[in-house]
């Protein structure tokens, strides 16, 4: 049975589409996709991730297991946090996560909300060896996000810290609308935007507060559904969608993750370092639409009759007013302007390979 968030009776009250999502009931869409995207583009939006997974750990080997278990490097300072991949040994993706550096002994996995039990059995899966302990925290912990060029403007009326000095991918511990909050500058839309991390209990008077701060702003609530049309203007991946247990980071271009010239070893390494030499058999790339109409996730991409590629995600994009997509295509075919088709429904499509992000003028700092 789908668990409920502690903001669910917001967005009931707020009208929204409600939709199975992850294992929770979330909100699709509270007015339209269109109109939700573009209020995040030009003022700010607010957001309910708490579907995703919290996993908390601490203890004298906490870095060290880090940074054997994902392919990126823990050797961040505390304050600041870093996106990483975590992967099977054959190079497959486990999972896309941010991690948060707390302190010299404490870091916060923020996984996605669809992957919290299979992350949690694998995490706990690799434990042997090493003197921490790890905390499964995500029905604890709500999620708050606000995103857009006024997201500071509306932040700064409900807390003391200084948001100026939070730099992108950091973070600072402090009272948000008067709870106990991690801020951190962090989030997935191309714009500038904080992630306010609260107890589930705080969540709701939260938002409330954050509703009413944006008032003057215009705030809107944000699904899901422009939520996605958000992340894919700006080229970032989604799991499930783009990359899963059968893609490695190199394929899906996260190459700059996967920390090959380290020493370290981590789970993955020797595949990702032998497809890092030979180049993989194929890529992932932006795809603009040069027809009408767009591709769809599984929409298959020819060059003549020859199969080349598949689209793993597809939208109009609303700040470009024309069709977007993330596609997978053999070695060969991602050179920036190249031209194929996308079939629909029977039909092709002409679309052309072009270097990311496909929204260029995004607030993020």
């Amino acid at each position: 049975m789908d668990k409920k968030t502690p903001l669910y009776d917001r967005h009931v009250s707020l009208g929204a589409k409600l939709e199975s999502f992850a294992g929770y009931i979330m909100p699709i869409k509270y007015t339209t996709v269109k109109e939700e995207h573009n209020a995040v583009r030009k003022s700010v939006g607010i957001f309910d991730l708490s579907h995703m997974g919290e996993f908390r750990v601490k203890g004298k080997d906490a870095s060290r297991f880090l940074d054997y278990l994902l392919t990126n490097d823990s050797d961040v300072e505390p304050g600041k946090a870093y996106y990483s991949t975590m992967c099977y040994p054959d190079g497959g993706i486990v999972d896309d996560l941010i991690v948060y550096r707390i302190s010299d002994k404490e870091f916060l996995m923020v996984v996605n909300g669809s992957n919290i039990e299979k992350d949690w059995a694998w995490v706990n899966n690799h434990t042997t060896g090493y003197d921490m302990t790890l905390t499964n925290e995500s029905d604890d912990i709500g999620l708050v996000a606000i995103q857009g060029p006024d997201a500071q403007k509306v932040a700064m009326k409900l807390t003391d810290v200084d948001l100026e000095s939070i730099g992108y991918y950091c973070h600072a511990s402090g009272a948000f609308a008067n709870k106990e909050a991690l801020i951190a500058r962090t989030g997935y839309t191309g714009e500038d935007g904080f992630e306010i991390y609260i107890k589930s209990d705080d969540a709701a008077d939260v938002w409330d507060a954050v509703m009413k701060a944006g008032e003057e702003y215009e705030i809107k609530p944000v699904g899901l559904g422009a939520r996605d049309t958000l992340r894919l203007e700006v080229g970032y991946v989604l799991y499930g969608n783009d990359i899963d247990h059968t893609t490695t980071p190199i394929e899906a271009r996260l190459g700059w993750v996967v920390k090959l010239k380290t020493d370290k070893e981590f789970i993955g390494r020797e595949v990702m370092a032998r497809q890092k030499k030979e180049k993989p058999d194929r890529y992932i790339v932006g795809l603009e639409v040069t027809g009408k109409g767009f591709p769809r996730h599984g929409a298959e991409l020819f060059e003549g009759d020859r199969k080349v590629g598949i689209v793993t995600s597809g939208s109009l994009a609303p700040a470009l007013g024309h069709g977007v997509c993330l596609a997978f295509v053999e070695k060969g075919f991602h050179k920036s302007g190249t031209e194929l088709e996308a079939e629909v429904r029977g039909k092709r499509i002409p679309v052309k390979t072009v270097k990311l992000p496909f929204y260029k003028d995004g607030s993020r700092k």
